[in-house]
């Protein structure tokens, strides 16, 4: 059995083991496969493994031996799941195991927008402090969370997880999710703290909306100059989902009118950005590099569960299929 990783160094720059799947079959891993070799490095192999190396129709039509695709993270546009299925090639994802981290992120980045920590910080060890006049200083407004209104956008599992946290802090949390009637009727996910709005009401009523939906034509783009029109005035903005959810150049427009207090984003339209991307140019966002998902405790849930994926399609009991 040839398994091909072709590009470990999302899921595993260096600190885990591959061990278990290297006994699985003849293993082979790349760090990262450009398009060019994918097509090469892949030949010949039953079983592939990819984070972001795309899987066109094309590639999977020419691959005659494959027989497995484990997509190394929760989202799988990266494979032409249509091809696979007229193929016979089984693909599954693995998910849910970042929440913890990604919902923890948010918090992070909402309470940098709050205290600006890292700033003061760097303030402070500049010799601000030391030569300041008073006993305390501060270079931004500070925000308390407590009695703010989060609106969530897509109430899953890292929705569900952020709404806890935002209850833990004193917020009052209004969620917009595609399908409200079964989350509703869920005790698992429900409780009478949690108001389910429709879409422009979450709008007019958030302090802090954070993004939490799929990527879909639906949602592509459900932050742009309209639905900037309808919220508050001195929002803040939180997107650890997808970059392309917002239209990049009209929250750039609204922070620059002051009409959005601040935005921070931990993924962009491009990955890596262009340099003319418009929110780098802003002073009122905080940009990190698509690492809400990447705690070590997190990247350890997902390579055990893409083991567990490919130890059970070997025998012959399919998890987490996507197809």
């Amino acid at each position: 059995m040839k398994i091909i990783v072709l590009d470990s160094c999302g899921l595993n720059p260096q600190e885990l083991s591959w061990e278990e799947v290297e006994a699985l079959g003849d293993l082979e891993i790349y760090k990262r496969t450009p398009e060019a070799k994918i097509l090469e490095r892949a030949e010949g192999a039953e079983i592939v493994l990819t984070n972001k190396t795309p899987l066109s129709r094309d590639t999977i039509n020419k691959l005659d031996s494959l027989e497995y695709i484990g997509v190394l993270a929760t989202g799988y546009n990266v494979i032409d799941l249509e091809a696979a299925a007229e193929n016979g090639i089984e693909v599954t994802n693995v998910p849910a195991y970042s929440t913890d981290s990604v919902a923890q992120f948010v918090f992070a980045l909402l309470l940098e927008v709050a205290h600006h920590v890292g700033e003061h910080n760097s303030a402070v060890k500049a010799g601000e402090w030391s030569s300041a006049k008073d006993f305390s200083f501060w270079k931004y407004p500070l925000i308390e969370l407590k009695d703010k209104s989060m609106g969530i956008i897509g109430y899953g599992s890292i929705g569900q997880r952020t709404a806890e946290l935002a209850l833990a802090f004193g917020m009052d949390v209004i969620v917009y999710d595609r399908s409200p009637e079964k989350k509703k009727n869920d005790p698992a996910v429900m409780t009478d703290k949690i108001n389910f709005v429709d879409k422009d009401e979450l709008f007019r009523n958030s302090d802090v909306i954070s993004l939490h939906c799929p990527l879909t034509e639906q949602t592509k783009g459900i932050i742009n100059k309209e639905s900037i029109a309808l919220m508050k005035e001195g929002m803040i903005i939180i997107n650890t989902a997808r970059g392309p959810l917002i239209v990049e150049e009209d929250l750039a427009a609204a922070l620059k009118s002051g009409r959005v207090f601040a935005a921070a984003a931990d993924v962009l339209s491009d990955e890596p950005p262009k340099d003319d991307n418009p929110l780098l140019k802003s002073d009122k966002t905080i940009i990190t590099p698509h690492i809400a998902w990447a705690s070590k405790e997190s990247r350890e849930r997902l390579m055990k569960t893409a083991v567990d994926n490919v130890k059970s399609y070997l025998n012959g009991e399919v998890k987490n299929s996507i197809l």
